[in-house]
């Protein structure tokens, strides 16, 4: 093992509320990147919208924390209204809010935990700034929440990883993705920390190369060992005998254990599988939807034709051409090693492991929901 280092100390902040009451949010716009490094003011609900829709902020627990930050945005100005006119506004908020993205499912646990807020405050009578004031100190602690929660799955992730490991990734799941330090590269930043020798081989991840230009970005900043290959070249590095392990993060988890992950997943956890390479996810309990039975009934967001045939502005396919273009798959616990949160890795995961950790986390397991009651499912369109 080596020296002990912090490779997220020179890491920017993904996202950020500047001021008081009124305030705003500032992001890392993460289309630029690496080419630039640009951060956003986001002064409106739309912007919001805009800055999820196109990727601008992206990775289910920085899209939650955006969601709680947006909901700020179309009520802060609200001074001296009625807890009616409050609850009014708030009510729009969140509509145009959760039709932003439907896979991630921080999205609609945030928007859950700040309607819980605001209708607590209305059963207590309290005043429209009242209300505002309710859900301002509440956002700030969804994003406390997901700082530490990141901490902890990088400490419980990082006990899997041995010194000397090779670990593939694909996509993004480091801090531009959460609130924090991230969540599938939070282990092994922790595992960096601690002076284990980590070599990260990253995805590239088609079509909108977030492998390419986040996760080899953040990671070269961290001063971690990255190799970035394509994503057709990851059965090869498993079979000539490079990857120990794989850790992925996660848009959304059913509740018998389906992960939910960007585009490509499941064909990693297959070739894994087939090579006897542990698959890992790292995800926070807000990122299991425990009203879904199994990933069958996740819905999965398609994203527009021209982020295939026009990657980085530039055509690459002829004009006229069909694309079909999920931006997430589903991969099936059974191909799932474990996955780890922050109470702890649930092994081999099912339903009854995942109901263990909820009540282990003190928290309340919802019923299940039928295909028309599913969250996001209306923003399909």
């Amino acid at each position: 093992m080596t020296e002990e280092k912090d490779p997220t100390s020179g890491l920017p902040e993904t996202l950020s509320w500047q001021g008081g009451r009124p305030g705003y949010v500032r992001m890392v716009e993460q289309t630029l990147l690496p080419g630039e490094f640009t951060e956003l003011e986001v002064k409106s609900v739309d912007q919001m919208v805009d800055a999820i829709y196109r990727l601008a902020v992206r990775g289910a627990p920085a899209i939650g924390v955006a969601t709680a930050y947006g909901v700020l945005l179309g009520i802060q100005d609200l001074v001296g209204r009625t807890a009616a006119d409050v609850m009014d506004a708030f009510a729009g908020t969140c509509s145009k809010l959760e039709r932003a993205r439907p896979t991630a499912v921080n999205l609609f646990w945030a928007l859950e935990r700040m309607t819980e807020c605001a209708q607590a405050k209305v059963s207590e009578g309290a005043s429209g700034d009242e209300i505002v004031g309710a859900l301002f100190d509440k956002a700030m602690a969804i994003h406390a929440s997901d700082k530490d929660t990141c901490q902890r799955m990088g400490a419980h992730g990082a006990e899997l990883i041995k010194d000397g490991a090779r670990v593939l990734t694909h996509c993004n799941a480091g801090s531009l993705a959460t609130g924090g330090i991230g969540t599938a590269l939070a282990p092994i930043y922790e595992a960096t920390r601690q002076g284990k020798s980590v070599k990260v081989y990253a995805d590239e991840t088609r079509p909108l190369l977030q492998g390419a230009r986040l996760t080899s970005w953040e990671l070269a900043q961290g001063g971690v060992d990255v190799t970035l290959i394509t994503d057709n070249t990851a059965g090869w590095v498993m079979r000539e005998g490079r990857i120990d392990m794989v850790i992925v993060g996660s848009d959304r988890i059913a509740r018998n254990g389906d992960v939910c992950n960007k585009i490509g997943t499941y064909s990693v956890a297959v070739l894994a599988r087939e090579h006897g390479i542990p698959f890992f996810v790292v995800a926070p309990l807000s990122t299991f939807d425990m009203t879904l039975e199994d990933g069958s009934r996740i819905p999965i967001e398609e994203r527009p034709a021209e982020e295939v045939t026009e990657p980085m502005g530039q055509r690459i396919a002829p004009e006229g051409c069909q694309v079909y273009s999920p931006a997430f798959d589903v991969t099936p616990a059974r191909l799932v090693s474990g996955i780890v949160t922050e109470v702890g890795v649930i092994h081999s995961p099912t339903t009854a492991a995942a109901e263990a950790a909820f009540k282990q986390a003190g928290l309340e397991i919802p019923e299940l929901v039928t295909p028309g009651e599913i969250k996001g499912s209306k923003a399909m369109g």
